[in-house]
C-alpha cells in the first residue's frame, strides 16, 4: 500500500493532477494504519488507473471493523475525492480523444453506465418533445424536467427520469413549472428544435426563464434551466448537477460555475463542449452511433465515474424490486389522475399484440390505473381474467 500512495509523486502529473493528488493524501494520512493493512498487488503507471485501484482498496478490501466511529467520515470524503478525480480525468479526456475513441469508451462501458436505459429515456423524451409542457401529463412533466416519483409506473416508465441531470432538489423549480408550466413553455419556445442556436436565442429563454423566478420572488437556478435545455436539445446543451459540477469545470479547464452562470455556462459548457473536435466530427457508422449523434451533447455524461453498483442504483430498477402492492395492505397506494390514467392506457393499447377483447375493457383498465395500479399490471390481470 505504501508503494501505491507515493507512486504518483514519480508520475508526471499536471498542476490539477498534483493538487487532486495532494488532498486525497491528506485524507489517506488519517487512515493510514487501516490503509497499509489492505494487501495491493497492482501498481499502475498512470493517474486515472491509480485512482480507480485507491477506490476499490480502500472500499472494498478495507476492514471496516477495524475503523473508529470517527473515521468514517474521512473514509467517506476520501472516496469521494478518488470519485470526483475519475469523473474529471474521464471527462478531461474529452478534450483530446477524436470521434472513434469516444464512441468505442461508450459502447465498452455500457453495461456499467446502464447505456440501454439512459438510450430508452432519450427515445422517450423525443416522443414527446414536441409537446408543450403546459400539455404534458404530470409524469411526462417529470420524465421531461428530471424528477423521480412514485407515480412513474415502472411499465411505461422503464427508465430512471434522473439520468443525465437529477433535479430533484430544485423545489422552487418544481412548484413554479407545476403553477405555470406556459411561462416556461415561453422560455423553451427561444430555442428552436432543430438547426443552430444562436447566442441571442440563448440570451432571450435566459431573460424569460428567470423571469418566472423573479415574478415569484425566487432566485433562478441554473442547473434546473440546464436540463430543460438538454431535453429539448441533446445535441447542443449538455446537463449540470453541482455534485458533478467540480470534474465538469476542472476537466474543461474553467473556474467552477456558480447556479447563476448563466452566461458562462453558454460560454465555457457549451460552446466549450461544441469546440471539441469529437463533438465537430461526431458522425455515424452504426445503429450505436447514430443514437450517439443525436445527443452528442449529452455523451459527457457517460465519461463521469461509473461501476458495476451503477445500474441497480436506477430508481426505475429500484421500483422494479418493490413488492407487489396486495389486497391486504393497509399502505396508502399512489393514485393518479384520469387524464393521465387514461393517456398511459391509450398507449399501452395501441400495442399491437393487445386482444380487441382487452381494448373494450379500456374503462375498468382505466379506473385501475387511476387507483394506483400498473398499467401493464392491469392489462396483465384482464387477460387472466378474460382470456
Amino acid at each position: 500500500m505504501k508503494k501505491l500512495l507515493i507512486s504518483p509523486s514519480k508520475m508526471t502529473l499536471g498542476e490539477q493532477e498534483n493538487q487532486i493528488y495532494q488532498n486525497i493524501l491528506k485524507q489517506s494520512s488519517e487512515l493510514s494504519l487501516n490503509l497499509m493493512a489492505v494487501k495491493v498487488e497492482n501498481h499502475p503507471d498512470d493517474f486515472l488507473p491509480w485512482c480507480y485501484e485507491l477506490l476499490n482498496a480502500s472500499r472494498d478490501r478495507m476492514n471496516y471493523d477495524l475503523l473508529e466511529p470517527q473515521q468514517l467520515p474521512i473514509l467517506k470524503k476520501l472516496h469521494d475525492q478518488l470519485i470526483s478525480a475519475i469523473s474529471f480525468l474521464q471527462v478531461k479526456t474529452l478534450r483530446i480523444a477524436p470521434w472513434p475513441v469516444v464512441s468505442v469508451f461508450v459502447e465498452q462501458h455500457k453495461d456499467v453506465i446502464a447505456l440501454d436505459e439512459q438510450l430508452r429515456l432519450v427515445d422517450y423524451i423525443k416522443s414527446i418533445r414536441e409537446q408543450s409542457l403546459k400539455d404534458m401529463i404530470p409524469e411526462d412533466l417529470l420524465a421531461f424536467s428530471g424528477k423521480h416519483m412514485a407515480s412513474l409506473d415502472p411499465s411505461t416508465y422503464n427508465f430512471d427520469v434522473e439520468w443525465f441531470a437529477s433535479t430533484k432538489s430544485a423545489k422552487s423549480f418544481h412548484q413554479m413549472l407545476s403553477d405555470l408550466p406556459g411561462d416556461f413553455d415561453a422560455a423553451l419556445a427561444n430555442i428552436p428544435l432543430e438547426g443552430d442556436i444562436t447566442q441571442y436565442e440563448y440570451q432571450q429563454f435566459v431573460a424569460a426563464y428567470s423571469k418566472v423566478f423573479t415574478d415569484n420572488n425566487e432566485k433562478p437556478t441554473l442547473a434546473p434551466a440546464t436540463r430543460l435545455l438538454a431535453m429539448r436539445r441533446p445535441d447542443l446543451f449538455t446537463p449540470i448537477t453541482n455534485n458533478r459540477l467540480d470534474a465538469l469545470c476542472g476537466a474543461l479547464g474553467v473556474p467552477k460555475l456558480k447556479n447563476s452562470d448563466f452566461e458562462r455556462y453558454w460560454q465555457d459548457i457549451v460552446k466549450g463542449i461544441q469546440a471539441m473536435s469529437w463533438y465537430k466530427m461526431a458522425n455515424a457508422s452504426n445503429e450505436l452511433e447514430e443514437q450517439l449523434v443525436s445527443i452528442k451533447a449529452l455523451i459527457p455524461c457517460f465519461f463521469y465515474y461509473a461501476d458495476t453498483k451503477t445500474p441497480d442504483s436506477s430508481n426505475y430498477i429500484k421500483l422494479l424490486s418493490k413488492p407487489k402492492r396486495s389486497t391486504t395492505t393497509t399502505g396508502k397506494t399512489q393514485r393518479r389522475g384520469k387524464e393521465s390514467a387514461e393517456i398511459l392506457v391509450d398507449r399501452a393499447l395501441a400495442a399491437d399484440d393487445i386482444p380487441e377483447h382487452i381494448r373494450s375493457k379500456r374503462d375498468s383498465i382505466i379506473n385501475e390505473v387511476q387507483k394506483g395500479r400498473g398499467v401493464n399490471e392491469t392489462i396483465s390481470l384482464m387477460r387472466t381474467i378474460f382470456g
